[in-house]
């Protein structure tokens, strides 16, 4: 099996070492040739995987035409911003498109496969999403993870592809809600960490956890998803180990705004893309658009986009009127 994987940060490099372990040629590309080289002559992305020697099948392409030139399929695992860009170079692309980027498209609400579906028609999309740090991934910790199509036939195909004994794929149908779990947790997560970096407990963080997920659940059934896939492991189970690893990029993110660092300077210093940020503003349009009550993912817009300091969140979150417990 031809497989190209296109995107050379963690995850992308983690999923391409993975696939190298089956009878598969695995290509991986990236937007920075120099890396991609240094990583081809070391073994190693020392930048995002540090101490991870990569499989020596890894075949390390900077040409985008030559890197999707027959491959049987494509994993894209690049930032949620230029997904739709990278789509659109599929052209008459008719295999199979696996999605592990996390978000939702500003301006057009529409997930990751939801742009697929419009640059590349004739593709066959898929989504990849669970509780999967990339370093534990590479690593060969034990992990579950989801992978979510349309067409169950299609689902089963990736599920088959990815399968390993410390890398366990189920399968799911619903597209939409596995999307939409991987993108909103983050925003939750951003949440989580702020709640660290102030300094609160568990009591608070668990609180915080349970109630995003409510939020989540209401968005993505608003949007046409089913309710309990966001008790799986594409929603719970990634909403728990983002929102309490210290190896989640949105946590550490949201603790650093707690402690009193700017977004810009934060993000002016990140090496990785934190999904959360960008998908904070494109939650709130849906949530305002659908007129869906979120209250954890209107404050986390405010906090991220008009400065607003995070005491005065937790204020307006924790005075808002008692009401009875909804899902």
């Amino acid at each position: 099996m031809k497989i190209t994987v296109l995107g050379a940060g963690a995850w992308g490099t983690a999923l391409a070492h993975l696939l190298c372990e089956g009878v598969n040629e695995v290509t991986l590309w990236g937007h920075d040739a120099s890396r991609l080289q240094a990583i081809a002559q070391s073994r190693s992305n020392h930048l995002y995987l540090p101490g991870i020697q990569l499989s020596s099948k890894l075949i390390c392409e900077p040409d985008l035409a030559l890197a999707l030139k027959s491959p049987d399929v494509v994993i894209m695992a690049v930032p949620s911003r230029v997904f739709r860009s990278l789509a659109g170079e599929l052209g008459g692309f008719r295999g199979i498109v696996v999605s592990a980027t996390k978000g939702i498209e500003a301006g057009t609400g529409l997930t990751m496969c939801g742009i697929l579906a419009e640059c590349a028609q004739g593709s066959k999309p898929a989504a990849l999403s669970g509780p999967t740090l990339a370093m534990e991934v590479a690593s060969g910790v034990p992990s579950a993870i989801t992978v979510a199509s349309g067409h169950a036939e299609v689902a089963t195909f990736v599920q088959q592809l990815f399968h390993r004994p410390r890398f366990r794929v189920y399968t799911s149908t619903d597209l939409k809600g596995v999307e939409m779990g991987g993108a909103l947790k983050n925003v939750i997560a951003i949440a989580a960490g702020v709640c660290d970096g102030l300094g609160f407990g568990d009591n608070s963080k668990a609180a915080l956890v349970t109630r995003g997920l409510a939020e989540m659940r209401r968005l993505g059934v608003a949007v046409g998803s089913r309710p309990e896939t966001y008790t799986g492991l594409s929603g719970l189970g990634d909403l728990m180990v983002t929102c309490f690893s210290k190896l989640s990029r949105n946590r550490s993110f949201g603790e650093q705004i707690g402690c009193g660092k700017t977004v810009l300077e934060i993000l002016k210093g990140s090496k990785s893309v934190v999904e959360g940020y960008p998908t904070a503003a494109s939650a709130h349009e849906l949530t305002v658009r659908l007129g869906v009550d979120a209250p954890i993912m209107t404050e986390m817009k405010a906090l991220l986009y008009e400065g607003k300091n995070p005491a005065l969140v937790l204020e307006h979150l924790t005075a808002r009127d008692s009401k009875a417990e909804s899902p």
